[in-house]
């Protein structure tokens, strides 16, 4: 168990891979988990959900779709009805006065689960790793497509997570363009590697593994835990142990371990803090025809433990008052 005093005294941290700093505030709460006992999030059957009778409620034909033994659909995916993104012939890229702009052409869709009351927390291990798989088809299925440089797969879980419909589900959105947050982490792994020769993502999977003290778990294939320089209280992230740049490459049984981390990592974060609204992110190299050799796929968690406030969106500095070695500490002693 990490040293209580040691680590009540404010601490800056780097991020290894972006060169982004963080405050470790552990002083701003005393009792970190106490205020999520108030304001459980429940997925409460809604009179009318449109993701419960997709055909009554007028969405688009399904994409993809599967079916358990009995023929009972498990697993859909099919287009967001008010997407970011749409598809077009072209991007139309235009001057407006001394600005720059262009269509927002690609696509947006939705991967949802059948069962409206279940987060991907109370599902089995095979059905997260059903879920990857719904991710993996329709991104193989997109990423050659044309103005589609890179896909975001994402999920949001309550509604200060962004969770406008409470039926558990994730969604995908394939874009002309490489984010910024993500170019960010492709330079930074670049760079560690001309540096030191070594992939970034690596050494620190094989630096958490050897300490320990903010690993939250792991399987074979598989590690969940709680980065340095963590952003926010009770971040995790998921990611292969050995070096694997492309998501979309992912065989079967990696998809199946895979699925097991991320479903204990969320069910973790679910007991813990009782159930508080979070945000996942797949981050994996980008579908441009580059080659991204020294990139490391793998999904970040950030809890909605806090809010930006004035300091944050002033200086894009988070300060983080839960230390990452104090939550992996308490997320391993969950037990499910």
């Amino acid at each position: 168990m990490p040293n209580q005093n040691k680590i009540l005294k404010s601490e800056l941290r780097q991020d290894l891979i972006t060169g982004d700093w963080v405050v470790i505030a552990p002083k701003r709460k005393k009792r970190p988990v106490a205020q999520f006992q108030e304001a459980r999030y429940k997925i409460k059957k809604e009179a009318k959900c449109v993701f419960c009778d997709p055909i009554k409620a007028e969405q688009e034909k399904d994409v993809l779709i599967y079916y358990d033994k009995k023929g009972a659909w498990t697993t859909r995916v099919f287009p967001n009805k008010y997407p970011a993104f749409q598809k077009g012939t072209s991007l139309n890229k235009r001057l407006v006065g001394p600005y720059f702009a262009k269509d927002a052409t690609g696509f947006h869709e939705i991967i949802m689960t059948a069962d409206h009351k279940l987060s991907l927390a109370d599902l089995s291990s095979a059905q997260v790793a059903e879920v990857l798989r719904a991710y993996q088809e329709r991104y193989i299925k997109l990423m050659n497509k044309k103005f589609v440089d890179y896909i975001s797969i994402f999920h949001n879980h309550g509604r200060t997570a962004g969770a406008s419909i409470a039926h558990p589900h994730s969604q995908l959105a394939a874009m002309p363009f490489v984010p910024m947050d993500v170019a960010k982490e492709l330079r930074g792994a670049e760079n560690y590697f001309l540096k030191n020769q070594e992939c970034v993502y690596c050494r620190i999977i094989s630096e958490e593994i050897a300490r320990k003290e903010r690993l939250v778990f792991q399987n074979d294939d598989f590690i969940a835990f709680c980065p340095f320089a963590s952003r926010m209280g009770y971040e995790i992230w998921v990611a292969p142990k050995e070096h694997q740049p492309y998501f979309e490459r992912l065989e079967k049984g990696e998809r199946e371990k895979a699925g097991e981390a991320l479903r204990i990592a969320l069910a973790k974060i679910d007991h813990l803090l009782n159930n508080q609204d979070y945000n996942f992110y797949l981050h994996t190299a980008p579908c441009d025809g580059k080659i991204y050799s020294h990139y490391h796929w793998h999904i970040e968690i950030l809890p909605r433990y806090s809010t930006w406030a004035g300091f944050e969106l002033g200086t894009g500095i988070e300060i983080n008052p839960v230390s990452p070695e104090v939550a992996a500490a308490e997320l391993r002693k969950v037990n499910l």
